[in-house]
C-alpha cells in the first residue's frame, strides 16, 4: 500500500478542507472541538506544517503542525496527525513523521514535540520505540473533558513527547536502528491485553480506566519530579511497561 502513498505539504484550501473531513470521520468530535479549516490555513502560513498523505486524490492521513519558541528556540508543536481506517497498520503514519522531521531539519528546526494519551500504549510503543523519542512531563486533563467518544468521558490526562530530530536515538531510529532499553531502569508497569490494542484492556469501563489513569499519574508525576524520562516501552511477556531512566543516561 505504501508504495502508492506520496507525502506532501497540503497548500490549497480544498486541502486544508479534506483535513477537516479526514479529522471529523476519525475522532467523531463535536463541532465545537472540530479544528477548522481556517487552522490549517494559519498553521500553513505561519511556520508551521500541513502535511498530507495522498494515494491518488484520496487523503489517506495528515499531520498538522504550530509553531512555536521553547527555551527560546523555534520548535514545532505537532497538534494532530490522524490516518485514515483502512490505511492504518501500513506505516503512513511513520512516512509522515519521517516527512516531517526532513522538512523541520531543513529550516533549522531541531525539535517536534507533541501530546499523547498514556493510556493508549500502542501509541507510546510508536513514539518512543519507533520514533526515538522521550517524555518528561507530564499534563494532568490537558484538553480538559471533551465530547469526543474516543476519550470516553476520562479526564485528558496527557505525556508530551519531545522529539529531538538530530540527536543520535533519533537518528538511528529514523534510519530502522532499534532503541536501545537501559539495561537497569525504573518501570512504570501496565495492564496485561491481548493484542496491545489502542486502549488499555479492550472491553474495561470507564471506572476501571480512570483508577489506571490516576496510578499513571501519580508514578509519572513521581519519577518526573526525580529527573527521570520516559525513553521506551516493553511489551513482552516478561514486562508490559513504560521504562524511564535518568535524563543523563542519554
Amino acid at each position: 500500500m505504501t508504495g502508492s502513498i506520496v507525502i506532501r505539504k497540503c497548500q490549497s484550501l480544498e486541502e486544508f478542507h479534506l483535513c477537516v473531513a479526514l479529522q471529523r470521520e476519525i475522532w467523531q468530535e463535536a463541532d465545537l472541538e472540530i479544528e477548522p479549516a481556517t487552522a490549517f490555513v494559519v498553521a500553513a502560513n505561519t511556520g508551521g506544517q500541513v502535511l498530507g498523505a495522498f494515494d491518488g486524490e484520496r487523503l489517506a492521513g495528515y499531520t498538522l503542525a504550530v509553531a512555536g519558541i521553547r527555551d527560546g528556540l523555534p520548535y514545532l508543536h505537532s497538534h494532530m496527525t490522524g490516518i485514515r481506517a483502512g490505511y492504518r497498520d501500513h506505516g503512513i503514519g511513520r512516512m509522515l513523521k519521517l516527512f516531517q522531521r526532513e522538512e523541520a531539519l531543513s529550516r533549522n528546526i531541531r525539535l517536534i514535540c507533541w501530546t499523547f494519551d498514556p493510556l493508549e500504549f500502542r501509541n507510546a510503543y510508536f513514539n518512543f520505540n519507533r520514533l526515538g523519542a522521550i517524555s518528561r512531563i507530564y499534563l494532568p486533563n490537558f484538553y480538559g473533558v471533551t465530547s469526543s467518544p474516543l476519550h470516553r468521558g476520562l479526564a485528558t490526562d496527557r505525556l508530551l513527547a519531545e522529539w529531538h530530530l538530530d540527536s543520535p536515538r533519533v537518528m538511528a531510529a529514523a534510519a530502522g536502528a532499534p532503541v536501545q532499553i537501559p539495561e537497569f531502569p525504573a518501570v512504570i508497569e501496565m495492564p496485561a491485553a491481548p493484542d496491545d490494542g489502542p486502549s488499555v484492556i479492550p472491553g474495561q469501563s470507564s471506572e476501571q480506566l480512570a483508577g489506571i489513569q490516576e496510578r499513571l499519574r501519580n508514578e509519572f508525576t513521581k519519577y518526573f519530579q526525580r529527573r527521570y524520562a520516559a525513553v521506551a516501552v516493553r511489551r513482552d511477556a516478561a514486562a508490559r511497561g513504560y521504562v524511564l531512566c535518568p535524563w543523563s543516561d542519554f
